[in-house]
This record gives structure tokens, sequence and C-alpha cells, in this order.
């Protein structure tokens, strides 16, 4: 039997399939009818074309190719799960069950018409004598593509004798290259003789794709590739290929069998299919993956242009004006606010503070780890605020407009003090043990002192042992070294806040540690006699809070005493916090690095170290510092105490990344021994200045009528400032911290040590009288501002209640309401753990000093290289073309030409 087989037309991408013509073709492709069609026949183009035929009766306009192609996307998507609609998959599930009900009820093949009964007449020609030596040949006519569309071919059925040298000659005719691979069996034995390319009876591959890739050999019927089939003919693109079956009369199981395996070759044909589209379609999910990321890169770097090139304008503008401006300073120490004539962008610096944007906005390095980059955009506000500081420092004949930094917990009374004991010969000696690897724990005699120091300025009922001490460059670094010995990645630890903002980094950044904080408030609640009292109550609901997220706490972290707030805890309210915590088995990291600066005379502090038995001896770990108390914060000197010796042989070992000099830790024993120095002059002298400053800045914050927490220890006063803001919201207490930066003083704000009120803010005492009276004035300034520019806001809202008739709420600029705003009010985002700043545009003020990047005083730079600059940045962008300023109503429009006349020189 001969069959011959011709290709039709191409694949065809039809248009997009709405989601009724996709429900009409399932409804007609799962009907049962079609699906045994499907499960039986050979070649089941014929039956895509009446599909598409039924569907054009129905309006719907659509090829066999294109049906057939749409079916086998949808049985993709069944199979992963993404079908849009569940109508979809009950058709799919409806057209499954059909088609396994159609290959299990029939072991022939069930063609429909007169394919069918001419394949049931053959079955049946067995049982005929007459015809028991003939051979059977099937012929398929030749059909062009333009015939393929209107249905299957024809078959013709031709019974009679077939010489074996023609069959022969026509066989290596059509067989192709590979005819040595045909699988022949023995036509005396009743078996049939099969020739059939995957390609042409496979219906994925009718489609003109590679297939599905499995090799005829692993099909359990004699299968191989034709390749090029007969002879082409017909019109030009039209493709005429030839098949040839020979089939030797025997019964009906051969030839179910070869049916029946056929179709599992086909199954396993189409399963890999499937897996290769599906590896194709996430082949193309990654790329457009990539190309959203690139176009977010795009995106965003135009942005960051767009800001470069605002910067670089005030900063020529301001250039411009400069000199007019500095002789316009008055003695109060204000920048001058410009007349009206000389305001190019309006002016409402009274109503928002100027955000501190910069050139190097941190951003996503390639070059980097995802923790790397996470370390590179940390950007708390305490940092961040020390950043603007460090660069641009007051200095009283270097820079006396520089900023005063009344925001860094630093001691600079004593520096008179230190110079001259520091400078005595026997800070000088130098020993080649001091020159070599040391232990990493601290030289020996080092320890041996700090335990003897803390014995006896901790009044421990027994002397500390030295084995027991641990010596590193810092406290940060003990913080971080003990996150990462006591607790795993992603475990947290109890701290209650407010508290000193950067601890959250010392346990993060290299341990992946986060805090859970035990909010305090400043409201009195259930057994509080103070405000932000701490107690065992809070502590347990933090506690359950935590489990119920799923946390793992491990730690609890106490700062006594306490930083911002100034609190000490009582021998009983830290007895009662270690009861908690041994109950719950969790280590206590207690920081008393501000012991030795309570300068209160009613106020006493009792360290840890002094109580006659710790709850938990093994989980009780004792934090201090030079840092504070001896005024030395650039020694990098800390130390911790603990009995448990599995954790110091553990801090050992990191000790090689924290290590403190030899010279430095023989100038600190050298201080820790020489008690005359300091019983008799440096604590007493110390004390008795911080006491002259904290009663100094309480008498000017009275004077202010400015609420705060009157504590007797530290170096800072936690004052409410909550009365400035428009609203009590956090994004309002960072516009004030801004104006006090823009006024040349830094503060720190309480979002910043994770306060739960707005509007509380620490500001430091522990400076030299002159400045701490400057940074007050600044201050003064900075309120009398934004007391003005409430009332501008509270007057123009009146204004406009009243003439409007109606009461509308909206942000208030200044009388001068600009029209084209560049920038709007920050924003802050916070996290419980963290404090993230998320910088929005805000309206550039008209101010003298405009702070960008970290500086003011801008005025050095040169006019014209500013301007060269300047052309650099336009001649890449048309940014100020399309965001050419507008004056408001009523304004003079020579204004505008200090600006045309810098765009002009720009263009040359």
């Amino acid at each position: 039997m001969h069959l011959i087989h011709v290709y039709g037309k191409k694949y065809e991408r039809g248009s997009n399939w709405s989601e009724p013509e996709v429900l009409e073709l399932l409804q007609i492709w799962s009907d049962v009818p079609v699906q045994t069609e499907l499960v039986t026949c050979l070649r089941n183009q014929h039956v895509f074309n009446r599909i598409a035929s039924t569907l054009r009766q129905k309006g719907i306009n659509r090829t066999g190719d294109q049906c057939r192609e749409k079916i086998k996307k949808l049985k993709l998507e069944y199979k992963q799960k993404t079908l849009r609609s569940a109508r979809y998959y009950e058709l799919m599930e409806r057209a499954q069950s059909n088609r396994s009900a159609a290959a299990s009820g029939s072991t022939l093949p069930l063609w429909s018409g007169s394919v069918a009964n001419q394949v049931i007449g053959l079955a049946g020609s067995e049982t005929n004598p007459n015809r028991a030596g003939e051979i059977l040949e099937i012929k398929t006519e030749v059909m062009s593509s333009d015939d393929e569309a209107a249905g299957p071919p024809e078959m013709l059925y031709e019974f009679g004798p077939v010489d074996e040298e023609d069959e022969a000659g026509a066989e290596h005719k059509h067989a192709g290259p590979n005819t040595d691979e045909h699988a022949e069996m023995d036509g005396e034995q009743g078996n049939a003789h099969v020739i059939c390319s995957p390609s042409d009876c496979s219906d994925q591959n009718m489609t003109g794709s590679s297939g599905a890739g499995v090799s005829p050999a692993t099909a359990p019927m004699a299968m191989r590739d034709g390749g090029s089939h007969g002879d082409q003919e017909g019109v030009s693109g039209s493709f005429h290929q030839r098949k040839r079956r020979r089939v030797v009369r025997g019964g009906d199981g051969e030839l179910s069998s070869a049916l029946a395996g056929y179709l599992s070759w086909q199954q396993t044909a189409e399963e890999r299919f499937l897996a290769l589209e599906e590896a194709r379609m996430r082949q193309e999910a990654r790329a457009e993956e990539r190309r959203e990321q690139q176009e977010e890169r795009r995106a965003k770097q135009e942005r960051e242009h767009e800001f470069r090139l605002m910067s670089m304008l005030t900063r020529v503008l301001n250039s411009a004006r400069g000199t007019e401006d500095q002789s316009a300073t008055t003695s109060r120490d204000m920048p001058p606010v410009p007349s009206s004539s000389q305001t190019l962008i309006p002016n409402s610096a009274k109503a928002v503070p100027n955000m501190l944007w910069g050139d190097q906005t941190p951003q996503n390095s390639p070059y980097l780890s995802r923790r790397g980059n996470s370390m590179l955009l940390q950007q708390g506000i305490l940092r961040e605020g020390y950043n603007q500081y460090h660069a641009n420092k007051h200095d009283e004949i270097s820079n006396p407009h520089g900023i005063i930094n009344l925001g860094t917990s630093e001691n600079k009374l004593c520096f008179d003090l230190l110079q001259k004991r520091l400078s005595r010969p026997d800070m000088l000696h130098i020993d080649p043990a001091f020159l070599q690897y040391h232990d990493w724990k601290g030289h020996s005699f080092l320890r041996e002192e700090v335990a003897k120091f803390l014995s006896d300025y901790c009044h421990s009922p027994k002397p500390l042992k030295p084995e027991n001490v641990v010596v590193m460059n810092g406290c940060g670094s003990l913080f971080s070294a003990l996150a990462a010995t006591l607790c795993d990645p992603e475990d947290a630890i109890l701290i209650p806040s407010p508290f000193y903002g950067v601890i959250t980094e010392d346990v993060g950044l290299y341990s992946s540690v986060i805090l859970h904080h035990v909010p305090l408030y400043n409201q009195l609640t259930g057994s509080d006699v103070r405000p932000f009292q701490l107690t065992v109550e809070k502590l347990e609901n933090s506690l359950k809070d935590a489990k119920k997220e799923g946390l793992n706490i491990k730690a609890l972290i106490l700062l006594n005493p306490q930083n911002p707030l100034g609190e000490m805890y009582s021998s009983e309210e830290m007895t009662s916090f270690l009861q908690f915590a041994k109950m719950h088995q969790l280590h206590v990291i207690i920081d008393e690095i501000y012991m030795l600066s309570v300068f209160s005379e009613t106020d006493t502090f009792r360290s840890v170290l002094s109580l006659d038995g710790l709850p938990d001896p093994q989980r009780t770990h004792v934090m201090w510092g030079v840092s504070k108390d001896f005024a030395m914060a650039g020694m990098r000197v800390g130390v911790v105490h603990s009995e448990n010796r599995d954790l110091v042989q553990a801090l050992d070992q990191l000790g090689a990344f924290h290590g403190v000099p030899g010279l430095t830790q023989y100038q600190m024993a050298q201080l820790f021994r020489d008690r005359d120095w300091l019983n008799g002059e440096f604590l007493p002298e110390n004390r008795r200045r911080l006491r002259e400053a904290h009663i100094f800045l309480t008498e000017e914050l009275k004077k202010l009528d400015i609420p705060f927490l009157h504590r007797g220890a530290g170096f800072f006063i936690w004052a409410d400032l909550s009365k400035y803001l428009k609203e009590k919201t956090f994004a309002e207490e960072l516009s004030v911290w801004r104006c006090f930066l823009k006024h040349r003083v830094l503060l720190s704000c309480g979002q910043a040590f994770s306060c739960r009120s707005p509007g509380w803010f620490r500001i430091i005492f522990t400076d030299q009288q002159h400045k701490l009276q400057l940074g007050v004035q600044r201050i003064k300034n900075a309120l009398e501002e934004l007391q003005d520019s409430s009332m501008l806001e509270t007057r123009a809202t009146d204004k406009r209640d009243d003439g409007s008739g109606t009461a509308r709420r909206e942000d208030a600029k200044t009388i001068d309401e600009c029209k084209d705003q560049t920038l709007k009010t920050s924003s802050v985002q916070t996290k419980p753990d963290t404090v993230h700043i998320k910088a929005e545009p805000v309206s550039l003020a008209d101010e003298s000093i405009v702070i960008l990047n970290g500086q003011s005083g801008i005025r050095s730079e040169s006019l014209d290289s500013l301007i060269g600059t300047l052309r650099q940045q336009i001649r890449s962008s048309d940014w100020l073309e399309k965001h050419k300023p507008e004056l408001a109503a009523g304004k003079d429009p020579t204004q505008l030409d200090v600006f045309t006349d810098l765009l002009e020189k720009a263009r040359k």
C-alpha cells in the first residue's frame, strides 16, 4: 500500500484571539466526535480546516493553521496552569476526558466519512478468500496549498497485485538518502511494511516547526525522515510531497498494534514539544525582565541628570547674586531673604525648608553584591546629618558660617585636660610588643587594668576577672560582634525605642540581625510614673507581638543611661528586666557607655555589675567604652565583660577584624592606672562642665517655652518641638530638621531614634560655650522662621476660605505662590527596625545659601566655572527648554534675564 501525502501551506500566525472566539474554538474542539477523529487519524489538518469552516459560519474568520496553533498554545497554558479563565479550564478538561474515552473505546482508528469506511473495508478484506494474496494499495492525490483549505484529500483505493520490481523502483525514487533506515518486516509472516516520516505524521510537525525533537528510531513503528519525497509539481508556492505505505494483508491485531504504537510515539512527541515551548517562554520572560531593568536604569539616569541640571542652575543663580546677598547678612547669623525684584524662583523658604539634593546620590553599583549595595544605600538620618556637618564644619576663623554640630554625641568640653595628660612622658613609651601581633581579645596588661577599673567604678561586689574581658575598637564593633555570635541571620533583638539609631546598622550590616522595637511613649499609660518609662509588661507585649510576626527573638539590648532619653534605671528595674530575660532565655546586652557622665548631684547610677547576683550571668554581657566618659570618641576603644567563656572565645575569633593598636592600648592602660588624675582632676571637672552646659541649654529652652525631659546623665536633652510642626507627621518633622540645617545648626530628629511620636529632637550641649551660644541663636532663628511660616500659612488659608466660601486645605508655600513647582516636600518612610529617607522633590527656596551635596558656602567657585559646567549639562539635555521657569502673577518680566543670559551663553 502506498500512501502519498502532500504538505499544505506554511504556518500562519493570526491576530490575537478574543475571549469569545477562544470559547467557540474550545467548544468545537472539545466535542467527542472531533476528539475521536483527532486521536485516530494520521493526518488531522482536515479536522482543523473543518473547525475553521465552522467558526467562519459563526462569523469568526480563522484558518485551520491558526486554529491548530491556538489549540497548542492553550494546551501549553493548561499544563502550566496559566489559563486566564475558569471556563477555559472546564473546556480543556472536557477535551481531555473525551480524548481519553476515544483512545480507550476503540482498537481501530475511527475516521469520519469515506476514509473510515474504506479502512474498515480494508480490515474486513482478510475474510475474502479470493483476495487473500493481493496487496492493497492506497494512494493520496497530490494536493496544493489552496486545496488543503477545502478539506482532506480524497483517497483512491486500488486492489490487485503490485509488481515488486516496479515497487522497488518507485521506492528507490521516493525514499530519499536514508532508505537503509527503513524498518521493513517480512511480508510472508503477515506483517506490514511501513514508511512514514514523523514530520509528516505528527500534528505538531505539520505546522512546519522543528517538531518535538524525538528520534524516529524511538518510535514503535518503523519510521524515518523521508527528506524531500517525490518531485515538486504544480504552481509556484505549492509544495508537493508524497508518502507511501505498503500494507500486506494481515489481521486486525497487526494494524491496531501499529496504530497504537504510532499514537504512543505521537504523545511522546507532543510532550517534548510542550517542554520546548515552556523553555522558550521562560527565555522570553527572562529577556523581557532584562529589558524592563534596562528601561528602569535608563529612566533613573534621566532623572538623576535632571537633578544635576537643577543643582547646577541653582548654584549659578546663587553665585550670580552672591555678592549682594553676602553684604546683607545680619548680625543674627541668619541667611538673608532677597527682595522680590531678585527672585527668579518664587520664595517658599519660609514655608518649606530646602531639600538636600546632592550630585552623588547613592545608587546600586554593578560592582557590588546585594549585601554590598545594601550597605552602600544605608543612609540613616544621623549619618546624613553628620556628613553634612563634616563637609562644612564651623570654624571661628576659616569658616564662621559653617554648621554648628549639636546633633552628634561628643564631649568637646575637656580637650585641654586630655591634651595635658596625653602629653606626659609616660604616654610616649614604645615597647616592641606594641608593634607586633597581640592577643586579639586585647593585651593582657590592658584587660587586667580594665577589670580593675570596672570593679572600682561599677562597684562590683567582687573583683572582676581579666579573662572575662574583651577589648575591641569601639562599642559599634562590639554590637556587631555580639550580634554575629549570639544570633543567626534574620534573628531579632528586642530594644526599647527611642534608642541610639546607629545600633540598627551595627547589628544589621554584617550579621543581618534585625531589631524589634519596644515602643515607649511620652503619655503615661498603665503603671507609668514618668514619660517613656520601660516596664516588664511592655517587654512581654512586644515579645508576644514578635512571635506572632514569626520573629525569633534571641536577645535584649538595654542602654543605661539611656540614649537619647538620659534615663537611668534603678537596681530594682534592672533586676526585673534581667529576670524577664532569664524566663524567656534571652541574652541581655547592657550598654553603660555613659556611666561616668552622670553630672546630677541628686541622681545616682547603679551598674549591672554592682548587683549582688545576676539572674542569668551566662546570658548577661556588659559594654563600656572611652568614647563618652573619657571624651575620646576618636580613640576607638570599647570593652565587654561576660562570664560566658564560649562567647569570649567566639569574640576572640573576630578580634582580628576589630583589634585596637598596641600603642593605643598602652595609653588607655596608663589612664586607667592613674587614679589620682581620674578622681582628683578629670572626672570631677568633667562633671562640673557637663552640669554648667546642661544648665545653660535648659534655661534657653525654658525661655523658648520648649518642653524637655530633665535628666542628669549623658550629653543631650530630649526636647519636644512638636508645636512647630504644621501637622503631626514624620514628614513635617524632617522638614523642621532640614530647616535647622539650613540655618547651619545640626540637631537629631526623633525618627533617627525610632521615636513613635513626631516632633522630638535630641540636642547636644557638650560643646564650647561660645559655640553652644551660637548654636542656640541659630536654633532660635530657625524656630522664628518656622513660626512665621505657620502664621503665613494660617493667613493664606483663612483668606482663601473667606474668598471662596469653602474650607479648602492646601499646602501653603508663602504669599507669593509659585506656578511651576520644581520640587515637593520630602517625606519619610519608617520601618519597625530602621528609618529610611525617601527623597521627593521639594520647593526650591530663594535663599542666599542653598545646601547642595552636603555643602553650603559655595560662592568660592567662580561664576565662569559654574557656567561652563552647566553648559556641558545643557548640551546633553533639553531639560531646561522643557522646564522654562514661569514668574508668579504680577512679577517683573526682567527677572528672567538671568536665566535667558545663561541659556544663551550655554548655546554658544
